[in-house]
């Protein structure tokens, strides 16, 4: 397999689903603390149809940067396209967010908790009944929908989640750690099943995680951040090949590009948390 990772530049040349031109964001002073310069100022290219993996180390704005794109958080500077229309600050058409955090809802069944969000949208019910059957039965959950949350296993739960966010035909998939909570053999099965759902779909996919291996194993490329205020340092190519699963872990170009991740954030991760020190200092002096 040729699957040496290299550096690359951002290709302005490639067909760009999202587009970052100079994207900052400062969080507020509050309650005595300081204002917080979280991101940026950033300029890239999400390319349409790829699976973008980003890394960094904590409070860095990973989460900041995918709640920008996702409409959620406001940036106080520059500006974000998509499909060539900027941006207005409301949760962009077409997106889809999976969070860490179980958002089922407790009180529904499987099925239940999928149709939700179409229900909400006034989708007919027919449409609805097929569009849940689908995402079901692709999720591996049909024997489980008529079953409550609390049945499930944390693994499942997830699921439960990214399947509601495919029924609604996202063209841009958003995930913030989905798997943070799960063993690392659970975490690499997922995985397995979010390459089959970009493959099926043919979605624009963005990854926050802390994980290295997870990181390598799923993207095109992967996007390392700086301590915070976040920026891209580097944005490294994999080139694996698009029918990828976990058995590329055990493949020496594996271990060189893991390697490679590391090194870019031993120093980072080790500024962030001179950071964190200096200003826990601070405030227990003040």
């Amino acid at each position: 397999m040729n699957a040496r990772p290299r550096l690359v530049e951002t290709d302005h040349s490639a067909t760009a689903h999202v587009a970052f031109r100079s994207v900052s964001h400062t969080y507020p002073a509050r309650a005595g603390h300081p204002p917080v310069h979280a991101l940026g100022p950033l300029d890239f290219n999400l390319n349409r149809g790829e699976f973008l993996s980003v890394v960094g180390p904590s409070g860095c704005g990973k989460t900041t940067l995918l709640e920008v794109l996702a409409g959620l958080v406001k940036p106080e500077g520059g500006t974000i396209e998509i499909d060539g229309r900027a941006m207005t600050g409301d949760v962009p058409d077409g997106v889809g967010v999976v969070f860490q955090e179980d958002a089922s809802f407790p009180w529904l069944t499987v099925a239940d908790n999928v149709a939700f969000g179409l229900r909400r949208a006034g989708l007919p019910a027919k449409e609805i009944a097929g569009r849940v059957d689908y995402a079901l039965d692709f999720m591996g959950l049909n024997q489980f929908r008529t079953a409550y949350p609390s049945q499930l296993s944390g693994g499942m739960r997830q699921r439960v989640c990214i399947a509601r966010t495919l029924v609604t035909r996202p063209s841009l998939i958003l995930l913030d750690e989905p798997f943070g909570a799960l063993d690392q053999q659970t975490r690499l099965l997922m995985g397995e099943e979010l390459l089959k759902l970009w493959r099926e779909t043919g979605a624009t996919v963005m990854l926050i995680t802390h994980s290295l291996d997870e990181a390598a194993m799923l993207a095109d490329r992967v996007a390392v951040m700086s301590a915070r205020p976040g920026r891209f340092i580097d944005i490294i190519e994999t080139r694996w090949p698009r029918e990828r699963d976990s058995s590329l872990a055990s493949q020496p170009e594996f271990g060189v590009l893991t390697s490679r991740l590391w090194s870019l954030l031993r120093e980072e991760s080790r500024k962030a948390m001179e950071s964190s020190g200096a200003r826990s200092s601070g405030a227990t002096a003040r």
